[in-house]
């Protein structure tokens, strides 16, 4: 993992090879040359980490929650809408990795165990939609989608059928709290003139 934020990205020339481009980490520890396989693809890998190393800072309440929350241990986040262990896939080693994860807001932590000191990493969910998946799998299995290409998928498999039933549940009702303010509006524009009165 590296943490871009701060870190410097750009072409690099100095190899001969086409489509080269490093990075280097604000601690300055290694820089790393990557390579795509286009220009078009070196473009779209240049700009999103440039993006990332330079992000818009703005200050927002939910966002400070969510780092307060994922400094926590799991039991000490309140109110959470759903807990419990769920295996995730490692799409790159076909390998499910356990967690004990909490949602909380729109966000699934994740933890090594319940007796971890601070979550291990987390999911923003908004924008994404949830569903059961079988094809391709042993079990059914839990489908994170994004609304864009840009970001992952993620598959997540509870313990049993029934746990699974109650994740999607939960995940789908977190997720819909979060509406983007366009799509809640023309949800309610479109609903019918009885149950838009006040």
């Amino acid at each position: 993992m590296i943490k871009l934020e701060g870190a410097e990205v750009d072409i690099d020339n100095s190899l001969g090879k086409p489509f080269v481009f490093n990075c280097m980490p604000q601690s300055g520890s290694r820089i790393l040359c990557l390579c795509a396989t286009s220009n078009q693809e070196m473009k779209r890998w240049l700009e999103a980490m440039q993006r990332a190393a330079r992000p818009v800072h703005q200050n927002h309440v939910w966002e400070d929650v969510t780092v307060h929350n994922s400094s926590l241990p799991p039991l000490a986040i309140k109110h959470p809408e759903c807990l419990g262990l769920l295996h995730q896939l490692e799409r790159s080693t076909d390998v499910w990795i356990q967690h004990y994860c909490i949602l909380k807001d729109g966000c699934l932590y994740f933890y090594a165990s319940i007796r971890s000191t601070q979550a291990s990493g987390g999911l923003y969910l908004q924008g994404y939609s949830v569903s059961e998946q079988t094809h391709g799998f042993e079990q059914p299995v839990i489908e994170l989608k994004p609304s864009s290409e840009e970001f992952k998928t993620f598959y997540f498999c509870a313990e049993n059928k029934t746990e699974n039933q109650r994740w999607i549940a939960a995940l789908k009702t977190s997720i819909k709290k979060w509406l983007p303010l366009d799509q809640a509006i023309q949800e309610f524009m479109s609903r019918p003139l009885e149950e838009t009165r006040m």
